[in-house]
C-alpha cells in the first residue's frame, strides 16, 4: 500500500504543477501571437515555456532557484525587467517563494542579484538607463518583493491558524489531565478523612474494649472477647493505614476538604473520656469561629487524642482551646502511657506518618503555625506531663490572603477541578497574544521596509521625469533664430543638454532628410500633458531640416523647413 499512496502523492503534485506551468507560459506564447512582442524566432519562445517548466518543478523543493529562473528570462526579454511574457511568472514564483519556504536570508540574496544583474544589462545596452534602471527597479519592487510578502503572509497566517489548533488541542489535553489529578486529589481527600474520623472511631473502640477486657468482675469468657474484640479493632485500624497509604501514595498533594463537620469540640472530648480515655478539657463558650479555623481545630483535637489512646494508653491528656479576638489556640499535651495501660497492637508501629503531617498540611492551609513534640515537666497544666508528648496549633482567625493552597476556596469548599486550569489561562491568552504580535511584526516590518522602498521608488522616478522633462526644452524664441543651414557650433549653444527620450514620432513631419540625424525638443516645461515638440536634424555638421510638431490635439498642421538644395 505505501508504493500506491507515494504514487497518489506524486500525482497530486503533478496535476497542480501541470496546470501552473500552463498558466504562465500562456502569456508568452500570446504576446508572440497577438504581436506584443518584438519578432523572435519560434524556438526562443518554445525555450522560455521550457525553462519556466523548470522553474515549475523546482518551485516546490527550492523555490529561490525557480524565482531565479523567472527573473532570469525576463532579464533576456528586456533588462528594465518589465516584460508581458514573463512578468506574470516572476510575480507567481514570487508569491510561492513567500509561501512555502520560511527563510529570508536567500532572498536578501536573490533580489539585490536581480537587481544587480539587470543593472548591468541596462548599462550596456540602452542611451538613457536611468529610466530603464527605474523600470528595473518598479518592476522588482512591484512585481517580485511585494508578491514574496503576500505569500509570506499568507504561510504566518496559516501557521498561525495551525499554532491555534495545536495549542487548543494542548489545552484540551492538559484539561484531562487536571481532571486525573482532581481524582487523585479526591482520592488522597477521602484517605485523610478516613484517617481522620474513621482511625479515630476505631481507635476508641480498641480502648473501649482494653477498658473492658481489665474491668473487675468480667469472667474468662466475656474477658477472652473483649480482647477478641480488641484484637480485631487493632487490625481494621492497621489495615486503613494500609489503604490509607495506598491512596495517598498515588495521589499528589492538593487541598484538603474544608467543610466543618457535624460534629463539635465538646461532643468530640465527651466521646472519648465516655471511651475511658483520661481527659480534660478547658474549651471556651460557645462562640462562632471562622469555618477554617473551627475545621483546623477539630482535627488537631481528633488526631492528638486518637495518638494519644494508640501511643500513650491509660495516660492523662489535657485539651486547652482558647479564643481570643484574633487568633485561637489548640494544645494537646498527653503524659507517658499509665503502667498497666494496655496498648493498641497499631500504636507499637511507627504508623504511616500521616497524622501529623496532615494537621501540619491543615494547619498551614488556615494560615497557622504549628509544633509538636516532647512536653516538659509540666506541660504548661501544672505537672503531670513530664515524658509525654505535647500538640500545639496556633489558628489566626484572618490568614490573610498568602494562607492556603492555590486554587482553595474561602467559603469552606475545596477548589473546583476546573481551576488549576483557570489560573493558566491568562499565561495562554498572553503567549497567543505575543504570538500574533511576533507574527505581525515579522510581515510589517520587511512590508514597511517594501513600502518605504517603493514611496522612494515612486519619489526618485518622479524627480528624474521632472529632470528630464526641463532639461530637454528648447525655448520657441532660439527655435525661432535657428537658420537651416547653419553650422552646429552655432546652433549648440542655444540647444538644451538633454532630448527628448520618448519623441512623438507618430506626428512626425515628413521623413527627415537621407543621412540626417534628428533630435526632439520640448517646446514646454509643463509635466503630464502633451505640449509642442521641435525637430532638428543634422547632417555634416550643419542644421539641414528643423520643423515644429504641434501637441496632441491642438489645431494646425505640422511645419517643416529645409534648405531647397536639400529637396
Amino acid at each position: 500500500m505505501a508504493p500506491t499512496r507515494a504514487g497518489t502523492g506524486i500525482v497530486t503534485r503533478a496535476l497542480p504543477d501541470a496546470l501552473l506551468w500552463a498558466a504562465l507560459a500562456v502569456p508568452g506564447v500570446a504576446a508572440d501571437l497577438l504581436g506584443l512582442n518584438a519578432p523572435r524566432a519560434w524556438w526562443q519562445t518554445a525555450a522560455g515555456a521550457a525553462v519556466l517548466a523548470a522553474a515549475v518543478a523546482v518551485s516546490r523543493a527550492r523555490p529561490v532557484l525557480a524565482l531565479g529562473l523567472a527573473a532570469g528570462l525576463g532579464l533576456a526579454a528586456s533588462p528594465s525587467l518589465f516584460t508581458l511574457s514573463y512578468g506574470p511568472a516572476l510575480s507567481v514564483l514570487a508569491f510561492l517563494l513567500g509561501r512555502r519556504s520560511a527563510r529570508t536570508r536567500p532572498v536578501l540574496y536573490a533580489f539585490p542579484a536581480v537587481a544587480a544583474a539587470g543593472t548591468v544589462l541596462v548599462l550596456v545596452r540602452h542611451a538613457d538607463p536611468v529610466i530603464e534602471w527605474l523600470v528595473l527597479i518598479g518592476t522588482l519592487l512591484f512585481g517580485a518583493v511585494f508578491p514574496w510578502l503576500a505569500g509570506r503572509y499568507r504561510r504566518q497566517a496559516r501557521e498561525l491558524v495551525a499554532a491555534g489548533w495545536s495549542r487548543a488541542a494542548q489545552l484540551e489535553r492538559e484539561q484531562e489531565i487536571v481532571a486525573d489529578r482532581a481524582r487523585l486529589r479526591e482520592r488522597a481527600r477521602i484517605a485523610q478523612d478516613m484517617h481522620d474520623s474513621l482511625g479515630h472511631e476505631l481507635s476508641l473502640i480498641a480502648l473501649r474494649a482494653g477498658a473492658l477486657q481489665v474491668a473487675p468482675g468480667l469472667d474468662a469468657a466475656h474477658r477472652a472477647a473483649a480482647a477478641d474484640l480488641r484484637e480485631a479493632a487493632a487490625t481494621a485500624t492497621d489495615r486503613l493505614r494500609d489503604i490509607i497509604g495506598v491512596l495517598r501514595d498515588a495521589a499528589p498533594p492538593g487541598p484538603a476538604p474544608l467543610a466543618p463537620p457535624d460534629d463539635s469540640l465538646p461532643a468530640l472530648v465527651d466521646r472519648a473520656a465516655a471511651s475511658g480515655l483520661r481527659v480534660r478539657a478547658s474549651l471556651p463558650s460557645e462562640a462562632a469561629l471562622p469555618p477554617l479555623v473551627e475545621r483546623a481545630a477539630y482535627r488537631v483535637v481528633q488526631e492528638a487524642l486518637t495518638n494519644a489512646a494508640k501511643h500513650a494508653p491509660g495516660a492523662e491528656v489535657a485539651v486547652t482551646v482558647a479564643t481570643g479576638a484574633r487568633e485561637t489556640e489548640v494544645t494537646v499535651v498527653s503524659g507517658p502511657a499509665a503502667e498497666g495501660g494496655t496498648p493498641s497492637a497499631s500504636g507499637s508501629g511507627s504508623g504511616s506518618g500521616t497524622g501529623l503531617l496532615g494537621l501540619r498540611e491543615r494547619v498551614a492551609l488556615a494560615g497557622g503555625e504549628f509544633t509538636a513534640g516532647a512536653a516538659g515537666d509540666d506541660g504548661g497544666f501544672g505537672g503531670g506531663f513530664g515524658g509525654g508528648f505535647r500538640v500545639r496549633a496556633r489558628l489566626p482567625h484572618d490568614p490573610g490572603p498568602r494562607a492556603g493552597l492555590p486554587g482553595a476556596a474561602r467559603d469552606g469548599h475545596a477548589a473546583r477541578p476546573e481551576e488549576p486550569a483557570a489560573m493558566d489561562g491568562g499565561r495562554d491568552t498572553d503567549a497567543l497574544a505575543h504570538a500574533r504580535r511576533t507574527a505581525r511584526r515579522r510581515f510589517a516590518v520587511p512590508f514597511a521596509v517594501a513600502a518605504a522602498g517603493g514611496a522612494v521608488f515612486v519619489a526618485a522616478a518622479f524627480g528624474w521625469y521632472a529632470y528630464i522633462k526641463a532639461h530637454s526644452v528648447l525655448k520657441p524664441a532660439d527655435y525661432a533664430a535657428m537658420r537651416v543651414g547653419a553650422p552646429y557650433a552655432d546652433v549648440a549653444p542655444l540647444l538644451p543638454d538633454r532630448q527628448v527620450a520618448d519623441p512623438p514620432s507618430d506626428r512626425d513631419p515628413a521623413t527627415p532628410p537621407a543621412g540626417a540625424e534628428c533630435r526632439y525638443y520640448r517646446a514646454s516645461g509643463e509635466l503630464f500633458v502633451s505640449v509642442e515638440h521641435f525637430r532638428l536634424c543634422f547632417r555634416d555638421g550643419h542644421l539641414v531640416a528643423k520643423s515644429r510638431i504641434p501637441r496632441v490635439g491642438a489645431a494646425g498642421v505640422v511645419e517643416q523647413e529645409e534648405k531647397e538644395w536639400l529637396r
